[in-house]
């Protein structure tokens, strides 16, 4: 074959440096191409991370056994020879900033797991990259860089091997130095909270929309940094982009654990997600009780391997066990099925919204409500039986106020139907709500874990008790800068001294916790929000002249008229038949059982954005115990990865 000419620029020697002009015929392949590079430069180094990025067709060329000509590459193309991995500046969810080295050459769902093995966070699948917000620069701020932390020397592990090797707790990695520990100490320990002014001048979205834009910024899971045009250097965020979390251990989940609570303090704190006034005095007095016992507690690293083994098969032993349940006590328990009866209120929201909460008698038993007029007809037909399976359960209380609602989004064909059950006392809502939570998991109230759910319900209705008379006498002790525990709305609302008695209220039915069960209570008060694990996107349905709100949630999602702020629709994803994408158009189209279906173009966000989400979540749907270990990487890229995947 005739010898042509083929310039390439090397990074190496420099920007302004000329191209290297090598002599090759269209049949040698690209590691022929890269051997004639290193020889020509003449620069003794170790090449083997370096590799061929074509600039007009924005692609790494990887197969070194291809030839130019299986590529395409003629005399014209633009080629660079440069490592395939960089230094990036990488913002943490609590705050913290890293410089360290990632792969630009890789899908960035790949990228992602070699940074959360570096930093030690199990389930990488779980969090993304995205670009951060422009920050407002003053001029008085010029010297305020935050400060970087650097972990570009840290070698990078090659393998997939889940977890790294552990010394005194941490990877091996930060044990080397009295400053890479203290590294570590930042990413496994709670941050304090944070100065009001800092609070103050962070973004804060004001609505539904301003929220929508947030989500435009996650990269494409399925292309890599280069191609997304992030540069070496860049800023990028790392972030918990689907909440569905599992497996959380807080013995192996240091820094996932504590990287989890300082994203969702962070959402609290600038009214990210909704919640309660009394709920925001429980979030602020969780906070201050945590960062309180993080500055007094050492941190406990489990360093023994031995017994992390002994604990993980014991675990699998009782998974095991609890699987193979004995047949005999199965049958005997089904014979003797428990009920719950009671008189409690409904109401739907639907219907003539004038009629309030109207009385009947209920009764729970397997996995569904009925209700009658009064307990003498409940001989006879119920009025109506609601099957909980697969329904949406979310509290709404006030103990202050005695309300105890229990708010039920039962399938429909069409979307979701809202009923309230209104509780009498506490007693009467931890067993109906208890209930109903395993009932919409399609386990009945034989189910061995009803008691413990009781108990879990009445332990959080505790901690929004007040107990007036104890926190009066240690508000004079303790001085607490309530401002930095709770959101902007109640700084304006509320005077510090005013807050102060109100959290340190709060703070009396938390103060006995430790640190981790102070973190996984937070967490599960975050995640019982009713809003919480909703992503918006703006987008326009076919046929309408409006955009509307798409919100994506871990098992459904919802429509939102914007012009009332209302959900006017919900669809499962256990009801989803197919989605795909028309990537020429950028419009989805879902199929949903009973003929339903929608089709809309995404306005804030790509589609392949929305595409990746409902993807990724049907993905952590499908994680097991005994898969846990291996992540499924090629189901997750044909789930979410699109056309342009393949």
């Amino acid at each position: 074959m005739a010898a042509w000419d083929l310039s390439v620029t090397v990074e190496d020697l420099g920007l302004d440096a000329p191209p290297v002009t090598i002599s090759v015929a269209s049949d040698l392949h690209i590691g022929g191409v890269i051997l004639k590079l290193v020889e020509k430069t003449q620069i003794k180094q170790d090449w083997s991370d370096h590799a061929l990025w074509w600039e007009q067709k924005q692609r790494w060329l990887l197969r070194t056994a291809w030839t130019l000509e299986k590529y395409g590459i003629h005399a014209d193309a633009k080629l660079v020879f440069m490592p395939q991995h960089k230094p990036l500046r990488l913002g943490l969810p609590n705050g913290i900033t890293l410089r360290l080295r990632v792969c630009f050459s890789n899908p960035v769902f790949q990228t992602v797991m070699g940074i959360c093995r570096m930093l030690n966070i199990r389930h990488p699948e779980e969090l993304s990259l995205l670009r951060p917000m422009e920050e407002k620069k003053k001029k008085k701020d010029k010297n305020l860089a935050p400060e970087i932390y650097d972990l570009t020397e840290v070698p990078l592990s090659s393998g997939t091997l889940s977890r790294p090797c552990l010394y005194n707790g941490m990877p091996a990695h930060f044990a080397d130095s009295p400053e890479m520990e203290a590294i570590y100490k930042m990413l496994s320990v709670t941050q304090p909270p944070p100065a009001p002014e800092v609070i103050a001048k962070q973004y804060r979205p004001a609505s539904v929309v301003d929220k929508a834009h947030i989500n435009g910024r996650w990269l494409d899971s399925s292309r890599c940094l280069l191609q997304q045009g992030i540069q070496e250097n860049d800023k990028l965020w790392l972030r918990f982009k689907y909440y569905s979390t599992y497996d959380m251990d807080p013995k192996y989940d240091a820094v996932r654990l504590t990287q989890l609570y300082e994203q969702a303090r962070w959402a609290i704190l600038l009214e990210d997600i909704d919640c309660t006034e009394e709920e925001m005095m429980l979030f602020g007095a969780l906070q201050y009780h945590i960062s309180k016992v993080a500055q007094s507690e050492p941190q406990i690293m489990s360093n023994n391997p031995a017994m992390d083994d002994l604990d993980s098969a014991l675990q699998s032993l009782e998974v095991k066990m609890e699987g193979e349940g004995s047949s005999a006590s199965d049958l005997l328990e089904n014979m003797t099925a428990p009920e719950l009866t009671d008189y409690l209120k409904i109401f739907r929201p639907k219907r003539l919204t004038l009629k309030g909460y109207k009385q009947y008698w209920f009764k729970f038993q397997d996995t569904s409500i009925s209700y009658f007029k009064s307990k003498e007809e409940s001989i006879g037909e119920p009025i109506q039986m609601i099957n909980l399976k697969g329904c949406e359960v979310a509290p709404d209380v006030n103990v202050a106020a005695q309300k105890f609602l229990i708010r039920l989004l039962i399938p429909a064909p069409e979307g979701m139907n809202e009923v309230y059950l209104r509780c009498e006392n506490e007693q009467q809502y931890a067993q109906w709500m208890a209930g109903c939570r395993l009932a919409s998991k399609g386990k009945t109230l034989a189910d061995s874990s009803f008691q413990s759910e009781i108990q879990s319900i009445r332990s959080f209705l505790a901690m929004q008790k007040t107990n007036s008379s104890s926190s009066s006498a240690n508000a004079s002790e303790e001085s607490i800068n309530t401002h930095s525990l709770v959101s902007p709305r109640y700084h304006k609302k509320y005077k510090p001294k005013q807050l102060t008695p109100r959290i340190l209220d709060a703070y009396q039915n938390v103060a006995q916790l430790s640190l981790t069960d102070a973190l996984m209570r937070f967490l599960q008060i975050w995640q019982a929000l009713p809003d919480f694990g909703l992503s918006y996107v703006v987008v326009r349905f076919k046929g309408s002249r409006k955009d509307e709100v798409l919100g994506i949630a871990p098992n459904r999602l919802i429509r939102i008229d914007l012009s009332v702020g209302d959900v006017v629709k919900t669809w499962r994803y256990n009801n989803m038949k197919q989605w795909n994408v028309n990537w020429d158009i950028r419009q989805m189209a879902i199929e949903f059982e009973g003929n339903v279906n929608i089709a809309f173009s995404c306005v804030t966000a790509d589609c392949k954005i929305v595409h990746e989400f409902i993807g990724g979540y049907i993905f952590m749907s499908t994680r097991s115990r005994e898969k846990s270990e291996t992540l499924n990487e090629e189901l997750f890229h044909k789930l979410t990865g699109g056309h342009e995947a393949l």
